[in-house]
């Protein structure tokens, strides 16, 4: 069995799919064996060997040296072995070379489909391996087909697809196929359907991989984004600072004349995104938290991670924002529950009503005001 072009074939696969030579061999020469023995029975101990340089397949069984055979697939007595070679011993294998005339058309289909089997496992394998490095990465990729409202996208290099449903879409977008989009890698998995590549748009790190793309002084680290919180299709804040002091973390982020900052909301579709100096001091970091409203004094619970903003009359829908996104968004960048209140409420005396806490898990929690801020005025001693 000498197939030139065969082998030839085995260097193409190589160079194309990125598919190691020496491995596809061993897988091959595995197939190859378990067909030849399920031709010729299971019990016989053959071995098929391939030799790309001498472009040869050979087929060799193999028997060891008894005195009394009890297995003929496996053993070969000494009078018989002496037969082919008179130097054999008790102990010693006899090697075969076997003829392939007969290993036909049967033998190799069987051959083939485990050959295939295990060629998508290591392409899967090897797509596995390269994508791995491309998780919690920015990429730019083509929309291949949408189904059903999830689109699929086909990223450069790879020949599997990149998944982005409903929820991982930014709310009112729209695609069509051949669109360029850049998607943030959230995830890449093994499921019973193959790889797959979870992409997403609506998740707050890819506006984080986006100020990392478009604000060099991110990428090179003299500007560090501290935290983010995104409602996605509405607003993001983030927080940055610098250790720099001849660095303008805020400045940067928005570029000459808004440039960079611009760049970044028209890839959100114009969301709306509010930069935040970051402070060691929670009491000034949820000040600024709070933009576009301008706080007139915070207060804190350290123990119970709370605090109260205090706000004049005017500002406070601007505080709290439409349904509670502003308040509840610089909760999450934070990590404190806030509180806003109005400062001509706070300086009535009526303060034994319950009132609402903006939370992180953005559930509901109601507690006696002076229970929360009892001893507040201890902490700044």
């Amino acid at each position: 069995m000498v197939n030139k072009d065969f082998f030839q074939a085995l260097d193409d696969l190589e160079a194309e799919k990125k598919i190691n030579k020496e491995q596809f061999i061993e897988t091959l020469e595995t197939a190859l064996t378990s067909a030849y023995k399920k031709m010729y029975g299971e019990a016989k101990s053959a071995l098929v060997k391939l030799s790309p340089e001498k472009n040869t397949i050979k087929i060799y069984s193999y028997k060891t040296v008894v005195e009394n055979v009890e297995d003929e697939d496996k053993e070969i007595s000494l009078e018989d072995a002496r037969k082919i070679k008179k130097s054999y011993n008790i102990g010693d294998t006899v090697v075969n070379e076997e003829s392939t005339k007969e290993f036909g058309r049967i033998a190799a289909q069987t051959a083939k489909q485990v050959v295939m089997q295990k060629l998508r496992e290591i392409e899967r394998s090897i797509a596995v391996s390269e994508l791995s490095e491309k998780e919690d990465e920015l990429l730019t990729t083509v929309v291949k087909r949408i189904d059903n409202g999830t689109v699929y996208v086909s990223i450069a290099g790879s020949h599997t697809e990149g998944v982005m449903l409903e929820s991982d879409q930014i709310p009112g977008e729209k695609f069509r196929v051949g669109d360029r989009v850049k998607v943030y890698v959230k995830k890449i998995r093994e499921s019973f359907k193959g790889t797959q590549i979870q992409v997403s748009r609506s998740n707050a790190e890819f506006v984080k991989k986006l100020f990392e793309l478009e604000v060099p002084e991110i990428a090179s680290g003299d500007v560090i984004i501290k935290d983010i919180a995104r409602d996605p299709g509405n607003r993001t804040k983030i927080s940055v600072y610098s250790n720099k002091p001849n660095v303008d973390a805020l400045g940067a982020c928005v570029g000459n004349r808004g440039v960079r900052i611009n760049q970044i909301v028209s890839e959100i579709n114009g969301e709306k995104i509010d930069l935040v100096l970051y402070s060691d001091d929670p009491l000034e970091y949820i000040a600024r938290a709070l933009s576009p409203a301008k706080v007139l004094s915070v207060e804190t619970n350290e123990s119970l991670k709370v605090s109260r903003v205090i706000v004049s009359k005017d500002k406070l829908s601007l505080a709290i924002g439409k349904n509670g996104q502003n308040v509840r968004l610089a909760a999450r960048l934070t990590g404190w529950k806030i509180d806003v209140k109005p400062e001509n409420e706070v300086m009535e005396e009526n303060l034994d009503t319950d009132y609402e806490l903006t939370d992180l898990s953005e559930e509901e929690n109601s507690k006696d005001l002076d229970d929360i801020f009892a001893g507040l005025e201890d902490l700044g001693e």
